[in-house]
């Protein structure tokens, strides 16, 4: 007799209290009975019993729900009851699979499954009966092998061997155009089902955290992708493997998704991720290009021409330079709201050239800002959205405005609307200017340059610590033109830049002052 006996005459732990018999092979067939009952809580077994499997899951997506916890020894697909089995090396990586599942209900496919000890201790199989999973799992095996943790290693409810990880952490270098967490995700769903990504700015980095549903595919992705350009010359990839083995999303957004939830809420004050521009970015990531990674283009020089196309100098097919270029902004502080139309200008325009602002009547609190293309608006909206300014974070999203018009002639709006098209503070007039290689997310150092010969250190410090914040460090650079001038926080920088851009230090010299990805 083989496999067929596993569950021959024995007691599985099932909710479902009219499962009186179930018949069941190693290759699901129909063939010996066993019994069940409505028990949820059996001993601990290094045998686990999971159940309400999707019909069309495989065997691998099975074996990568226990791979975080330790080696997988063994498994039975009962694809007939939508149910499997699935054995650990130990009885203690079981416990900690089934605690940490009991916290964090895991999906398969968009769907809730279900994971419970079983009343068995050892799983036995034909391997003649199963040899399409026993093919799977020694493949996985062999991949495991080649990352063994060392001896004695053992693994807690959150963390794992990193090799094991099925969640990459990813750190973008030299990002001079903006990396979306859709573009994450066009890239990284080349190697296998992404779940859920969540994106976040630490020391001065975008970073990301993505998870797929296969440790093997996040092994693959790492292999892949590590050290590759997102686009020409620019927007590195730092990828290592996480020490998570789930991310728990709570809301859908720009800043994170989890794909196995879409009915998950945007959350209170984040903007709603709007289909269309789903669409436009989704159209955007067609052309990029990641050497040796991704498939080859049929489109000449795609990165050159993504890259061009973020710092505004061509047009992006499916996305219109010419549309989406106005930009909602809410959550301002109305206590400053007469301030509010000066600081846009040098704020955004670090990523782009502000051509209108408007306040909005009736709600003080938000604005419209036109920039000069949509390449710029999604710059500034991948950038801003999230920061904070005069103690309130606020919100940038597309508006669906396409422009922002000026009042009629003779019609009072209480001066609520600017136009800066002809600003002195626009960086990127001229194609090719090299401000499109200096667009870097807000950070507490800033860049500072055109410094007149007789400005020496005490000057800029004085000036800047005028603006309300601290001055934490300052550095010259070697010609004396240009420097570094850290402040002690983030706001405090963004406060700064708002106030001393294109600030008149005499000598024909207005202050430049923008983000630097340096610290001092």
């Amino acid at each position: 007799r083989g496999s067929d006996e596993l569950l021959s005459g024995s007691v599985l732990n099932s909710p479902n209290s009219n499962m009186s018999s179930m018949v069941v092979t190693a290759n699901g067939n129909d063939n010996k009975k066993f019994k069940g009952d409505d028990k949820m809580d059996g001993a601990p077994s290094r045998v686990l019993h999971i159940r309400k499997l999707p019909g069309e899951v495989t065997e691998t997506e099975v074996i990568a729900l226990g791979l975080p916890f330790g080696k997988v020894t063994n498994i039975l697909m009962l694809k007939g009851k939508n149910q499997a089995f699935l054995e650990l090396a130990t009885e203690e990586a079981a416990i900690t699979m089934v605690n940490y599942y009991s916290a964090v209900t895991p999906h398969l496919r968009n769907q809730p499954i279900y994971i419970q000890y079983s009343n068995h201790k050892e799983l036995k199989t034909d391997n003649t009966l199963n040899q399409r999973a026993q093919a799977v799992l020694q493949a996985v095996t062999a991949v495991q092998a080649t990352n063994a943790p060392i001896s004695g290693t053992t693994v807690s409810e959150s963390a794992v061997t990193p090799a094991q990880s099925p969640v990459l952490r990813i750190i973008i270098d030299n990002m001079y155009y903006p990396v979306t967490l859709d573009v994450l995700h066009q890239i990284f769903s080349k190697f296998g089902a992404v779940l859920k990504i969540i994106t976040f700015t630490k020391n001065n980095q975008f970073q990301a955290l993505l998870q797929f549903g296969d440790p093997v595919n996040a092994q693959q992705a790492k292999q892949a992708l590590d050290g590759q350009n997102i686009y020409n010359a620019c927007c590195t990839l730092r990828i290592d493997f996480s020490k998570l083995v789930n991310l728990n999303v709570k809301y859908n957004n720009d800043k994170s998704r989890d794909y196995t939830r879409p009915d998950l809420p945007s959350g209170d004050g984040q903007p709603t991720l709007d289909p269309a521009i789903a669409a436009a970015f989704a159209k955007e990531t067609s052309l990029l290009a990641v050497p040796g990674a991704l498939s080859p283009l049929a489109i000449p020089n795609a990165a050159a021409a993504a890259a061009a196309a973020a710092a505004g100098r061509v047009g992006m097919p499916g996305v219109s330079p010419g549309g989406n270029t106005v930009l909602l902004v809410s959550n301002l502080n109305e206590e400053v709201s007469e301030a509010i139309l000066l600081f846009f200008p040098p704020l955004f325009s670090v990523y782009g050239d502000v051509q209108r602002v408007k306040i909005l009547y009736n709600k003080k609190d938000s604005a419209l800002i036109q920039m000069a293309d949509g390449n710029q608006s999604q710059l500034a909206m991948s950038h801003l959205n999230g920061q904070k300014m005069y103690g309130k974070i606020i919100r940038v999203t597309l508006s669906k405005h396409q422009t922002v018009q000026l009042p009629r002639e003779g019609l009072d709006d209480q001066g609520l609307t600017k136009d800066f098209g002809n600003s002195p503070l626009h960086r990127f007039k001229k194609p090719g200017s090299k401000n499109f290689q200096n667009i870097f997310p807000p950070s507490a150092t800033l860049h500072l340059s055109n410094i007149p010969p007789s400005v020496a250190e005490e000057d800029l410090r004085t000036l800047f610590a005028n603006t309300g914040g601290t001055v934490k460090a300052f550095k010259f650079f070697q010609d004396h033109k240009m420097a570094l001038l850290q402040m002690s926080t983030v706001e405090e920088a963004i406060q700064a830049l708002i106030d001393l851009h294109n600030y008149n230090l005499g000598e024909s010299h207005h202050l430049r002052v923008s983000f630097s990805k340096s610290t001092i």
